[in-house]
């Protein structure tokens, strides 16, 4: 970490610096888990691996969120401590022997989350395939958010409704960091497993309120809403809290539906809107702070003549640092 005063270096050096807490370490680096995970992991007593975390918290290298009556403990968010602890668990021996035990704990408890993840999912399947059918398919309108995103690695992304997690997924490749969150414990667990069966370590997901984030301004480069504003009383709320945690020049993607009149979904799907105009999204954006960037029409699939036509809407942050011309773009896609 950097510019730290010669007694808090001491103290944060002396938090690390026990080879239970450093094992502690080398687990979150590789992912959230909770007091009992880790007790299942280190094989030691809950008060002591409490301890061991208090510690750690206290010196700023680690935190902790509450999901439910679960408390789940990560790396901490400060760029400067994830960096200063991937430099002491980077000079690890990666064939020590209690790692190398730690690691095939920590795979037999991923495996359990999995199994209950994969569960929830079953039981939800067919709902959800049923929905798929009538728009066009995932990949496209992936591809054309990557498309839309393009290449260049950034600091850090917010998924808000994470669901499976998919998104993180996705981006994975070009964020240091990434958060995803959602209401739904179930489906954090299936976001979760899906993470960890993709080998993304980068990111984490957390409950939390889509309309009151817990996250400071300026605090992320990319922040999407995927499929998500038509479960929203207020989705204008929740474009606004967006635009609120985006940093200098951040953009926004979201994607949903186009107005429809497939009343069904409000009683079998929980859908409270169906679909939104062009303009509501745009005049939501420009009154969230943000520049309206490019939208990108996709038709049903084909097959499905009343099916729903997808919308990709794309904003930025309007606190250039860089003086740019705007720009502003339609693309139909089929």
């Amino acid at each position: 970490m950097t510019r730290l005063s010669l007694d808090r270096m001491v103290d944060t050096l002396k938090a690390a610096a026990e080879t239970s807490r450093m094992r502690i370490l080398s687990l979150l680096s590789r992912g959230d888990l909770t007091v009992s995970d880790l007790t299942d992991i280190l094989g030691q007593s809950q008060p002591r691996v409490s301890r061991h975390l208090k510690l750690l918290l206290e010196a700023g290298l680690i935190g902790r969120y509450q999901e439910g009556s679960w408390a789940y403990f990560r790396l901490s968010d400060d760029e400067n401590a994830r960096e200063f602890v991937a430099e002491l668990i980077g000079r690890i021996d990666a064939h020590d022997g209690a790692i190398g035990r730690d690691l095939e704990r920590l795979a037999s408890v991923k495996r359990r989350h999995q199994e209950k993840a994969s569960s929830y999912f079953d039981a939800n399947a067919a709902g959800w395939d049923q929905l798929r059918a009538l728009h066009a398919p995932d990949a496209a309108v992936e591809a054309a958010l990557t498309q839309a995103i393009g290449n260049q690695p950034f600091q850090a992304m917010l998924d808000l409704g994470t669901g499976t997690g998919r998104m993180l997924e996705l981006f994975a490749p070009l964020y240091r960091r990434g958060v995803g969150v959602d209401m739904s414990r179930e489906m954090l667990a299936v976001a979760r497993a899906n993470l960890e069966r993709a080998d993304v370590a980068n990111a984490q997901v957390r409950q939390g309120d889509l309309l009151a984030l817990p996250f400071e301004r300026d605090s992320f480069d990319l922040v999407t809403i995927h499929q998500v504003l038509h479960y929203l009383h207020e989705p204008a709320l929740a474009i606004r809290e967006a635009a609120r945690v985006l940093r200098h020049a951040g953009r926004l993607a979201i994607v949903d539906f186009a107005p429809h009149a497939l009343e069904f979904l409000r009683d079998d799907h929980a859908h409270l809107r169906l679909g939104f105009s062009d303009r509501q999204i745009v005049d939501w954006m420009q009154d969230a702070g943000l520049e309206h960037v490019e939208t990108r029409t996709f038709a049903p699939a084909a097959g499905q003549p009343a099916g729903l036509t997808v919308k990709l809407w794309l904003g930025r942050d309007r606190r250039l640092l860089i003086a740019e011309p705007s720009r502003t773009s339609v693309t139909e896609t089929a």
